[in-house]
């Protein structure tokens, strides 16, 4: 089968040829269509600091993705070949103190696709029974592709509980873009969001933010959302960005009492006044990883399926496998938000 591998320590990916996958027992084959392009893969793409101390040489890479099954082991016995799926990224035993109490998206035995087994940027991929997840037949191929971040997305603005709250959304990247959408949906009263890029702001405004901020201009939208919100500030913020400045931003206007999820992840330690931002404000904290399996998917799924979350304007480029160079480059430069390659 074809495949992108990393095939050195250094940038990019090579397209190669591998032997197809043959699924264990319990492991249900999945024939890729269509797979997307995310952070972590520009990270293994550029060969950053992360990716060399955590990325081995020699795996396929990608973890977003939509296909159909095409064959199972012999253990199987929920799924069947010919069905439409995407999978949970994650993979666990399910044994440990999470896994067994509703949180296996941070269980100790976590092992993610693309990442530390064989991912999806190829014609098969092999998942366990347990992480499939049939696609409903009206999600779009380009959409159901994408359920990884989106999902990121949706646990970051649920567990924020958003509805009928005011939000400051800092990083309109794709995630954050998508938590736009998604926070409207939820009903959220009033979006703000910051970033440097201006046509992601423009974006970000037309998904439904009511004001758009670039971050670059100084500290004074912080007390503009402040005066727009009682005087106090926002009843929710959520964290996409992983700039040090946008944490000292985001909490700055946050009222006392409110509610920080954090998913941005930055690229060093960062320097925080905890004692005027969560201390003496009293806010509740969350630490946001991955998806909540499977609450989240399920949630994802029903908003989807509500015709209310708008993604076109954000999954803006598709490109057949072999222009992955093309798509990485497009990805990268800014010039696409959310691409997706396409298999077939």
């Amino acid at each position: 089968m074809r495949a992108l591998i990393k095939h050195h320590a250094g940038p990019e990916l090579k397209f190669v040829d591998r032997p197809k996958p043959t699924p264990g027992p319990r492991d249900v084959l999945i024939r890729v269509t269509h797979a997307g392009i995310c952070g972590t893969d520009r990270h293994i793409w550029e060969w950053d600091e992360w990716s060399a101390g955590r990325i081995p040489v020699g795996i396929i890479t990608g973890h977003e993705f939509v296909g159909v099954i095409e064959g199972v082991g012999s253990a199987v016995t929920k799924y069947k070949p010919g069905l439409r799926v995407s999978a949970e990224g994650h993979t666990t035993q399910g044994l440990d103190y999470n896994a067994r109490t509703g949180n296996a998206h941070i269980a100790s035995d976590t092992r993610i696709i693309g990442i530390d087994r064989d991912g999806c940027f190829a014609d098969y991929v092999c998942v366990p029974e347990e992480n499939v997840w049939p696609v409903h037949p009206t999600i779009p191929d380009k959409v159901a592709a994408v359920f990884d971040p989106l999902g990121n997305a949706v646990h970051t603005v649920m567990a924020a509980d958003v509805s009928a709250k005011s939000v400051l959304i800092s990083g309109v990247g794709i995630i954050g873009l998508m938590a736009v959408t998604v926070a409207k949906a939820a009903g959220a009263s009033r979006i703000f969001c910051t970033d440097i890029n201006p046509p992601r702001l423009a974006l970000a405004k037309k998904l439904g933010a009511v004001e758009a901020y670039d971050a670059r201009n100084g500290n004074g939208w912080i007390k503009e959302v402040r005066q727009a919100c009682r005087g106090e500030g926002v009843d929710v913020l959520l964290e996409m960005s992983g700039a040090e400045s946008a944490f000292d931003q985001g909490f700055r206007a946050l009222r006392n009492g409110g509610t920080a999820a954090l998913l941005g992840l930055p690229a060093k330690r960062v320097t925080f006044d905890f004692n005027e931002n969560i201390i003496f404000k009293g806010c509740k904290v969350l630490g946001i990883n991955g998806r909540k399996m499977f609450q989240t998917w399920y949630q994802m799924e029903e908003l989807l399926l509500s015709g209310r979350l708008e993604l076109d304007e954000i999954i803006t480029h598709q490109f057949p496998l072999e222009d992955f160079k093309t798509a990485f480059e497009t990805m990268i430069s800014g010039k696409g938000i959310k691409v997706v390659l396409q298999m077939g």
